[in-house]
């Protein structure tokens, strides 16, 4: 008999997991065993489904272009002992990625993720059509589930509801990723905030979480400018403290369930039991308004020190304050005359 001879496939194989190439950085990986194609900074998506073995896997790299052969990065798979630790998803796979790279992703779960920006202002029902778009539920659904009052003791907020605990930023999420796992994320941000110096803050002015929170929403919906945040959270401080209405509009905007581009006095008298309008309602209304930033909210926790009880919205969007009736009068007439003098 002849002398035994292993397969040629398994040679080369063995041959290519075995070779001493001198290593090259690619990150922190090797590209001693790596991907097929140039480096450039594109990526290839690729899908992962649940069950798939890693030479299921391995195929659907090489058919995607990123590995020259799918025996061989099975057998690296094997070798490391992550041939059932490779994760379901969606990936975005550098061209050109060595192996360790595209054992690292597959193995940790690397999946692609996509931005969702939450901007500062926004209310449950623009939230909800937000959340709706990313994720593919209907706004009506998302917006039932926001407002469902079990969410307050669920995510652990002061409350009424979740409007303004919903915290502004741009998030990634991988694709999949359901509504209450979004929402649970986002008020965690919000609850990050919220350090000892915070909270030692809101209690030398005399005011708890939801307090504050409150006030940082009507700041929020204010200010266009963002270097009145504070000045404005002052004005509203003063008035707090003289027992005067806030007579904020935004909150009448809330009470009546939509902005308008000027808000009348019969829009006022509209909705004059509301708890939250503040133009008849004493002190701060219930809850807040929006989903303030942190700047918003680090002006309600440290409000300007003035003596202004007055603001009146100039045309660029920047504020006039003043300390009387009569001054406040002044101003919007002086506002307005330059309003029509423009057009």
């Amino acid at each position: 008999m002849g002398r035994p001879t292993r397969p040629r496939a398994r040679l080369r194989v063995a041959a290519a997991l075995t070779a001493a190439a001198t290593p090259v950085v690619y990150g922190f990986f090797s590209t001693e065993l790596g991907g097929i194609g140039p480096p450039d900074g594109s990526a290839v998506e690729i899908r992962v489904a649940e069950g798939l073995s890693s030479g299921d896997v391995a195929r659907e790299l090489e058919a995607a272009g990123l590995i020259g052969h799918a025996a061989i990065f099975d057998a690296y798979v094997r070798l490391n002992g992550a041939a059932t630790s490779l994760k379901a998803g969606r990936y975005e796979i550098p061209r050109g990625a060595p192996y360790a790279y595209l054992l690292w992703a597959l193995r940790s779960g690397a999946v692609a993720t996509t931005p969702l920006t939450i901007p500062e202002g926004f209310s449950i029902p623009t939230i909800a059509e937000r959340l709706a778009e990313y994720t593919g539920e209907s706004a009506e659904a998302v917006e039932a589930y926001l407002t469902d009052p079990v969410r307050v003791s669920e995510l652990d907020v002061p409350g009424p509801t979740l409007e303004g605990y919903i915290f502004p930023e741009t998030y990634r999420f991988a694709e999949g990723v359901g509504v209450p796992a979004i929402v649970a994320a986002m008020v965690g941000r919000y609850h990050a905030f919220w350090g000892e110096e915070e909270r030692a803050q809101a209690a030398a002015l005399g005011l708890d979480e939801r307090e504050i929170v409150t006030l940082a929403s009507i700041v929020e919906k204010e200010v266009r400018h963002g270097e009145e945040r504070a000045v404005v959270a002052g004005v509203y401080w003063n008035r707090i403290q003289r027992g005067m209405l806030l007579q904020a509009d935004p909150t009448v905007h809330f009470a009546l369930g939509e902005p308008r581009s000027r808000l009348l006095y019969r829009d006022i008298d509209a909705v004059a039991d509301h708890p939250y309008n503040t133009y008849t309602q004493p002190g701060l209304p219930p809850g807040p308004i929006a989903s303030p930033g942190a700047a918003s909210l680090q002006a309600a926790l440290r409000p300007a020190e003035h003596d202004y009880i007055f603001f009146v919205a100039r045309n660029d969007g920047s504020h006039e304050f003043t300390r009387t009736l009569r001054e406040h009068n002044a101003a919007i007439s002086r506002i307005r005359l330059a309003r029509d003098a423009e057009r």
